[in-house]
Protein backbone atom coordinates (compact mmCIF):
# COMPACT_ATOMS: atom_id res chain seq x y z
CA UNK A 1 0.00 0.00 0.00
CA UNK A 2 2.87 2.64 0.89
CA UNK A 3 4.92 1.86 -2.45
CA UNK A 4 1.13 2.49 -4.56
CA UNK A 5 1.15 5.72 -2.48
CA UNK A 6 4.51 6.74 -3.69
CA UNK A 7 4.11 5.42 -7.38
CA UNK A 8 1.11 7.07 -7.81
CA UNK A 9 2.59 10.81 -7.84
CA UNK A 10 5.29 9.65 -9.67
CA UNK A 11 3.15 8.14 -12.43
CA UNK A 12 0.51 11.22 -12.23
CA UNK A 13 3.53 13.82 -12.64
CA UNK A 14 4.93 11.89 -15.37
CA UNK A 15 1.55 11.80 -16.98
CA UNK A 16 1.19 16.16 -16.52
CA UNK A 17 5.30 16.25 -17.76
CA UNK A 18 4.12 14.55 -21.09
CA UNK A 19 1.32 16.48 -21.34
CA UNK A 20 3.03 19.96 -20.73
CA UNK A 21 5.90 18.59 -23.22
CA UNK A 22 3.24 17.76 -25.78
CA UNK A 23 1.35 20.63 -25.64
CA UNK A 24 4.71 23.18 -25.82
CA UNK A 25 6.08 21.01 -28.80
CA UNK A 26 2.17 21.36 -30.65
CA UNK A 27 1.89 25.49 -30.03
CA UNK A 28 5.34 26.00 -31.05
CA UNK A 29 4.80 23.96 -34.62
CA UNK A 30 1.55 25.91 -34.32
CA UNK A 31 3.03 29.33 -33.68
CA UNK A 32 5.47 28.38 -36.77
CA UNK A 33 3.35 26.75 -39.34
CA UNK A 34 0.33 30.17 -38.92
CA UNK A 35 3.69 32.39 -39.28
CA UNK A 36 4.97 30.99 -42.64
CA UNK A 37 3.33 32.39 -45.64
CA UNK A 38 4.28 33.23 -49.16
CA UNK A 39 4.44 36.43 -50.66
CA UNK A 40 2.15 36.91 -53.36
CA UNK A 41 3.33 37.31 -56.99
CA UNK A 42 3.58 40.72 -59.03
CA UNK A 43 4.45 42.80 -55.87
CA UNK A 44 5.33 46.24 -56.54
CA UNK A 45 8.71 47.23 -55.15
CA UNK A 46 9.40 50.40 -53.86
CA UNK A 47 12.27 52.59 -55.78
CA UNK A 48 14.37 54.43 -53.03
CA UNK A 49 16.60 56.99 -53.82
CA UNK A 50 16.94 57.54 -56.79
CA UNK A 51 18.96 58.96 -60.38
CA UNK A 52 17.45 61.47 -63.32
CA UNK A 53 19.92 60.04 -65.82
CA UNK A 54 18.88 58.05 -68.10
CA UNK A 55 21.23 55.04 -69.94
CA UNK A 56 21.66 55.70 -73.73
CA UNK A 57 22.53 53.31 -76.82
CA UNK A 58 26.17 54.55 -77.44
CA UNK A 59 27.17 53.87 -73.67
CA UNK A 60 28.91 51.24 -72.22
CA UNK A 61 27.92 49.96 -68.77
CA UNK A 62 28.63 47.69 -65.79
CA UNK A 63 26.73 45.41 -63.72
CA UNK A 64 28.12 43.43 -60.75
CA UNK A 65 26.47 40.69 -58.82
CA UNK A 66 27.09 39.05 -55.27
CA UNK A 67 25.94 36.69 -53.10
CA UNK A 68 26.71 38.26 -49.61
CA UNK A 69 25.80 35.14 -47.42
CA UNK A 70 23.83 37.35 -44.78
CA UNK A 71 27.82 38.47 -43.92
CA UNK A 72 28.75 35.02 -42.04
CA UNK A 73 30.80 33.18 -44.73
CA UNK A 74 34.09 33.83 -43.41
CA UNK A 75 36.70 31.49 -44.57
CA UNK A 76 36.42 29.55 -41.48
CA UNK A 77 32.90 29.15 -41.65
CA UNK A 78 30.60 26.47 -42.72
CA UNK A 79 26.89 25.99 -42.46
CA UNK A 80 24.58 23.33 -41.07
CA UNK A 81 22.53 22.30 -44.30
CA UNK A 82 25.99 21.82 -46.63
CA UNK A 83 27.45 17.82 -46.71
CA UNK A 84 29.81 16.92 -48.91
CA UNK A 85 32.15 13.53 -49.08
CA UNK A 86 35.85 14.28 -49.65
CA UNK A 87 37.34 11.99 -52.66
CA UNK A 88 38.67 9.35 -50.22
CA UNK A 89 35.35 9.07 -49.19
CA UNK A 90 35.34 10.47 -45.75
CA UNK A 91 31.94 12.30 -45.43
CA UNK A 92 31.76 16.01 -44.10
CA UNK A 93 29.06 17.92 -43.02
CA UNK A 94 29.04 21.90 -41.83
CA UNK A 95 28.18 23.22 -38.34
CA UNK A 96 26.54 26.94 -37.99
CA UNK A 97 23.32 28.36 -38.34
CA UNK A 98 24.23 31.69 -37.66
CA UNK A 99 27.75 33.52 -38.18
CA UNK A 100 30.47 32.78 -35.99
CA UNK A 101 30.08 35.85 -33.85
CA UNK A 102 28.78 39.58 -34.43
CA UNK A 103 32.53 40.51 -35.37
CA UNK A 104 32.75 38.34 -37.93
CA UNK A 105 29.62 39.57 -38.99
CA UNK A 106 30.52 42.85 -39.18
CA UNK A 107 34.25 42.69 -41.02
CA UNK A 108 32.53 40.33 -43.56
CA UNK A 109 29.59 43.07 -44.21
CA UNK A 110 31.99 45.80 -44.17
CA UNK A 111 34.57 43.57 -46.85
CA UNK A 112 31.57 42.70 -49.24
CA UNK A 113 30.87 46.66 -49.69
CA UNK A 114 34.36 47.36 -49.79
CA UNK A 115 34.58 44.77 -52.66
CA UNK A 116 31.53 46.10 -54.18
CA UNK A 117 32.22 49.80 -54.14
CA UNK A 118 35.72 49.64 -55.73
CA UNK A 119 34.61 48.11 -58.75
CA UNK A 120 32.57 50.98 -59.00
CA UNK A 121 29.83 49.71 -61.00
CA UNK A 122 27.04 50.86 -62.75
CA UNK A 123 24.34 48.35 -61.16
CA UNK A 124 24.21 45.96 -58.47
CA UNK A 125 22.59 42.93 -57.55
CA UNK A 126 23.00 41.38 -54.18
CA UNK A 127 21.62 38.43 -53.25
CA UNK A 128 21.26 36.97 -48.99
CA UNK A 129 20.90 40.60 -47.44
CA UNK A 130 19.76 40.38 -43.86
CA UNK A 131 17.45 43.39 -42.94
CA UNK A 132 16.92 42.10 -39.11
CA UNK A 133 18.00 38.56 -38.65
CA UNK A 134 18.75 37.03 -35.23
CA UNK A 135 21.65 34.81 -37.87
CA UNK A 136 23.38 37.98 -38.35
CA UNK A 137 22.99 39.56 -35.24
CA UNK A 138 20.36 41.92 -36.31
CA UNK A 139 23.03 43.18 -38.53
CA UNK A 140 21.35 45.60 -41.44
CA UNK A 141 22.91 45.07 -43.77
CA UNK A 142 20.15 46.90 -46.19
CA UNK A 143 21.02 49.99 -44.79
CA UNK A 144 24.70 49.41 -44.49
CA UNK A 145 24.26 48.89 -48.22
CA UNK A 146 22.11 51.90 -48.65
CA UNK A 147 24.57 54.08 -47.17
CA UNK A 148 27.68 53.16 -49.25
CA UNK A 149 25.99 53.14 -52.32
CA UNK A 150 24.12 56.30 -51.50
CA UNK A 151 22.50 58.30 -55.02
CA UNK A 152 21.81 55.53 -56.49
CA UNK A 153 17.81 53.72 -57.02
CA UNK A 154 17.32 51.00 -54.84
CA UNK A 155 15.09 48.04 -54.40
CA UNK A 156 14.78 45.44 -51.87
CA UNK A 157 12.94 42.28 -53.05
CA UNK A 158 12.57 40.15 -49.57
CA UNK A 159 12.68 36.07 -49.99
CA UNK A 160 13.48 34.86 -46.60
CA UNK A 161 11.14 35.57 -43.49
CA UNK A 162 10.60 33.17 -40.97
CA UNK A 163 9.26 33.00 -37.59
CA UNK A 164 11.86 32.38 -34.65
CA UNK A 165 13.16 28.96 -35.72
CA UNK A 166 14.88 26.84 -32.74
CA UNK A 167 16.98 24.58 -35.12
CA UNK A 168 19.39 23.71 -35.10
CA UNK A 169 19.16 23.14 -31.19
CA UNK A 170 23.13 24.27 -30.54
CA UNK A 171 22.77 26.97 -32.57
CA UNK A 172 19.26 28.06 -33.75
CA UNK A 173 18.67 30.19 -37.07
CA UNK A 174 15.78 32.37 -34.94
CA UNK A 175 14.02 35.09 -36.95
CA UNK A 176 14.70 36.01 -40.20
CA UNK A 177 14.02 39.13 -42.64
CA UNK A 178 16.25 38.48 -45.73
CA UNK A 179 16.34 39.56 -49.64
CA UNK A 180 17.60 41.12 -52.24
CA UNK A 181 19.30 44.24 -53.37
CA UNK A 182 19.22 45.84 -56.23
CA UNK A 183 21.11 48.99 -56.99
CA UNK A 184 20.86 51.67 -59.95
CA UNK A 185 23.12 54.31 -61.29
CA UNK A 186 20.80 55.51 -63.72
CA UNK A 187 16.93 56.02 -63.85
CA UNK A 188 14.47 53.27 -62.88
CA UNK A 189 10.84 53.55 -63.78
CA UNK A 190 9.51 50.38 -62.06
CA UNK A 191 10.16 46.72 -60.08
CA UNK A 192 7.98 43.86 -59.25
CA UNK A 193 8.45 40.69 -57.62
CA UNK A 194 8.15 37.53 -59.37
CA UNK A 195 7.56 34.72 -56.76
CA UNK A 196 9.01 31.78 -58.15
CA UNK A 197 8.00 28.25 -57.58
CA UNK A 198 9.12 26.59 -54.41
CA UNK A 199 8.66 23.55 -52.41
CA UNK A 200 5.47 22.23 -50.64
CA UNK A 201 7.53 20.33 -48.11
CA UNK A 202 6.54 22.03 -44.62
CA UNK A 203 9.86 21.73 -42.76
CA UNK A 204 11.64 22.52 -46.46
CA UNK A 205 9.66 25.73 -46.92
CA UNK A 206 10.75 26.62 -43.33
CA UNK A 207 14.18 26.65 -43.91
CA UNK A 208 14.72 27.33 -47.43
CA UNK A 209 13.92 31.10 -49.12
CA UNK A 210 10.56 32.46 -50.09
CA UNK A 211 12.53 32.75 -53.86
CA UNK A 212 11.87 35.19 -56.35
CA UNK A 213 13.29 37.51 -58.58
CA UNK A 214 13.25 41.15 -59.23
CA UNK A 215 12.74 42.64 -62.46
CA UNK A 216 13.58 46.08 -62.89
CA UNK A 217 12.70 48.31 -66.14
CA UNK A 218 14.74 51.34 -67.16
CA UNK A 219 14.03 53.39 -69.35
CA UNK A 220 16.71 54.47 -72.28
CA UNK A 221 17.00 57.85 -74.08
CA UNK A 222 15.76 58.71 -77.15
CA UNK A 223 14.17 54.74 -77.43
CA UNK A 224 10.65 53.60 -76.54
CA UNK A 225 12.47 50.26 -75.66
CA UNK A 226 13.30 49.51 -71.51
CA UNK A 227 16.75 47.74 -70.39
CA UNK A 228 15.64 44.79 -68.10
CA UNK A 229 17.39 44.19 -65.21
CA UNK A 230 16.32 40.68 -63.61
CA UNK A 231 17.98 40.02 -59.91
CA UNK A 232 17.22 36.43 -59.00
CA UNK A 233 17.95 33.48 -56.75
CA UNK A 234 17.34 29.87 -57.22
CA UNK A 235 16.82 27.19 -55.23
CA UNK A 236 20.26 25.32 -53.87
CA UNK A 237 18.61 23.02 -51.66
CA UNK A 238 16.50 20.65 -54.00
CA UNK A 239 17.15 16.93 -54.55
CA UNK A 240 16.61 15.70 -57.98
CA UNK A 241 16.56 19.77 -59.37
CA UNK A 242 12.80 19.45 -59.84
CA UNK A 243 12.09 22.36 -58.31
CA UNK A 244 14.73 24.54 -60.15
CA UNK A 245 13.31 23.15 -63.44
CA UNK A 246 10.15 24.82 -62.54
CA UNK A 247 11.71 28.04 -61.50
CA UNK A 248 13.64 27.78 -65.21
CA UNK A 249 10.42 27.63 -66.93
CA UNK A 250 9.21 30.15 -65.55
CA UNK A 251 12.24 32.36 -65.83
CA UNK A 252 12.39 31.49 -69.06
CA UNK A 253 8.65 32.89 -69.66
CA UNK A 254 9.49 36.05 -68.76
CA UNK A 255 12.46 36.15 -70.58
CA UNK A 256 10.98 35.16 -73.86
CA UNK A 257 8.16 38.18 -73.38
CA UNK A 258 10.21 40.94 -72.67
CA UNK A 259 12.12 40.04 -75.37
CA UNK A 260 9.03 39.92 -77.44
CA UNK A 261 8.75 43.55 -76.82
CA UNK A 262 12.36 44.65 -78.41
CA UNK A 263 13.39 45.20 -75.06
CA UNK A 264 17.29 44.83 -73.76
CA UNK A 265 17.03 42.32 -70.92
CA UNK A 266 20.07 41.14 -68.27
CA UNK A 267 19.30 38.47 -65.58
CA UNK A 268 21.88 37.98 -62.76
CA UNK A 269 22.31 36.61 -60.07
CA UNK A 270 23.04 33.27 -58.08
CA UNK A 271 21.49 30.34 -60.31
CA UNK A 272 22.10 27.51 -58.50
CA UNK A 273 23.33 26.24 -61.88
CA UNK A 274 26.53 25.37 -63.03
CA UNK A 275 26.88 27.59 -65.94
CA UNK A 276 29.62 26.97 -67.69
CA UNK A 277 29.23 23.44 -69.28
CA UNK A 278 28.79 24.63 -72.67
CA UNK A 279 32.44 25.71 -72.40
CA UNK A 280 33.47 22.39 -72.18
CA UNK A 281 33.11 18.72 -73.83
CA UNK A 282 31.30 17.18 -71.31
CA UNK A 283 29.25 18.48 -68.02
CA UNK A 284 31.62 16.14 -65.71
CA UNK A 285 34.89 18.19 -67.44
CA UNK A 286 32.68 21.58 -66.49
CA UNK A 287 32.17 20.00 -63.26
CA UNK A 288 36.01 19.16 -61.90
CA UNK A 289 37.33 21.83 -63.87
CA UNK A 290 38.67 23.83 -60.62
CA UNK A 291 40.91 21.60 -58.80
CA UNK A 292 39.38 19.89 -55.51
CA UNK A 293 39.50 17.02 -52.75
CA UNK A 294 35.99 16.90 -52.60
CA UNK A 295 33.36 14.86 -55.39
CA UNK A 296 31.25 16.69 -57.02
CA UNK A 297 28.44 17.17 -54.95
CA UNK A 298 24.93 15.51 -56.21
CA UNK A 299 23.04 18.99 -56.29
CA UNK A 300 25.29 20.38 -58.51
CA UNK A 301 25.23 17.13 -60.69
CA UNK A 302 21.42 17.53 -61.05
CA UNK A 303 21.53 21.93 -61.98
CA UNK A 304 23.26 22.33 -65.00
CA UNK A 305 22.49 24.90 -67.37
CA UNK A 306 23.39 24.93 -70.91
CA UNK A 307 22.42 27.67 -73.01
CA UNK A 308 19.79 25.36 -75.15
CA UNK A 309 17.51 25.21 -71.81
CA UNK A 310 17.04 28.94 -71.88
CA UNK A 311 14.48 31.10 -74.27
CA UNK A 312 15.20 31.51 -77.87
CA UNK A 313 17.91 34.70 -78.37
CA UNK A 314 19.56 34.69 -74.90
CA UNK A 315 23.38 33.34 -73.99
CA UNK A 316 24.91 32.71 -70.89
CA UNK A 317 27.65 35.57 -69.80
CA UNK A 318 29.68 33.59 -67.52
CA UNK A 319 33.84 32.54 -67.15
CA UNK A 320 36.35 30.18 -65.90
CA UNK A 321 39.15 32.92 -64.91
CA UNK A 322 38.03 31.71 -60.89
CA UNK A 323 35.02 29.46 -59.73
CA UNK A 324 32.30 31.58 -57.99
CA UNK A 325 31.04 29.72 -55.13
CA UNK A 326 32.60 27.20 -52.85
CA UNK A 327 31.39 24.09 -50.93
CA UNK A 328 30.47 25.15 -47.01
CA UNK A 329 30.61 22.17 -45.34
CA UNK A 330 34.27 22.44 -44.61
CA UNK A 331 36.22 25.89 -44.04
CA UNK A 332 38.08 27.34 -47.10
CA UNK A 333 40.81 25.64 -48.15
CA UNK A 334 42.43 26.82 -51.59
CA UNK A 335 42.38 23.59 -54.32
CA UNK A 336 40.31 21.53 -51.23
CA UNK A 337 36.62 22.69 -51.53
CA UNK A 338 34.75 21.96 -54.11
CA UNK A 339 33.67 24.76 -56.30
CA UNK A 340 32.18 26.26 -59.41
CA UNK A 341 30.61 28.94 -61.15
CA UNK A 342 27.16 28.87 -60.62
CA UNK A 343 26.69 33.20 -60.85
CA UNK A 344 26.70 34.93 -63.84
CA UNK A 345 24.26 36.51 -66.07
CA UNK A 346 21.43 35.26 -68.83
CA UNK A 347 21.95 38.17 -71.88
CA UNK A 348 19.47 39.28 -74.55
CA UNK A 349 21.44 39.06 -78.15
CA UNK A 350 20.83 42.47 -78.61
CA UNK A 351 23.08 43.23 -76.00
CA UNK A 352 26.80 43.31 -76.74
CA UNK A 353 29.15 41.91 -73.49
CA UNK A 354 32.48 43.77 -73.79
CA UNK A 355 33.68 41.26 -70.96
CA UNK A 356 32.29 39.47 -67.83
CA UNK A 357 34.75 38.06 -65.17
CA UNK A 358 34.74 36.33 -61.46
CA UNK A 359 36.59 39.06 -58.93
CA UNK A 360 38.60 36.47 -57.13
CA UNK A 361 38.37 37.61 -53.69
CA UNK A 362 39.57 34.17 -51.92
CA UNK A 363 36.16 34.20 -50.32
CA UNK A 364 37.02 36.50 -47.59
CA UNK A 365 33.60 37.58 -46.89
CA UNK A 366 31.58 34.86 -48.84
CA UNK A 367 31.46 31.56 -49.79
CA UNK A 368 30.96 33.24 -53.18
CA UNK A 369 33.42 35.16 -55.24
CA UNK A 370 31.43 38.50 -57.14
CA UNK A 371 31.00 38.43 -60.61
CA UNK A 372 31.51 41.91 -62.76
CA UNK A 373 30.51 42.29 -66.45
CA UNK A 374 30.47 44.99 -69.28
CA UNK A 375 27.93 45.61 -71.60
CA UNK A 376 26.86 48.05 -74.05
CA UNK A 377 23.21 48.00 -75.95
CA UNK A 378 22.73 47.37 -79.99
CA UNK A 379 20.99 50.41 -81.66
Amino acid sequence: MEAKKIVKPILWTLAALLIIAVLTVGGYVAYVALQYYRIDDLKTLEISGGADTRISLDGTYSIMSYNLGFGAYSPEYTFFMDTGVMNDGKKVAGKYAKGINKADVEKNVNGQLEVAAALDADFYFFQEADKKADRSYKINMCDRAAAKFDGYARTYAQNFHTAYLLYPFGDPIGRTDAGMLTFSRYNTESAVRRSFPVTDAFIDKLFDLDRCFAVHYLPIEGSGKKLVLINLHMSAYDKGGTIRAKQLAMLNGVLKEERDKGNYVIAGGDFNHCLIADMFGSDEEALRYFKSEQKTPDWVKNSILHKSEIADGYTIAASVNAATCRGADIPYREGVNFSTVIDGFIVSDNIDVKDEKTIDTKYSYSDHNPVLMQFALKA
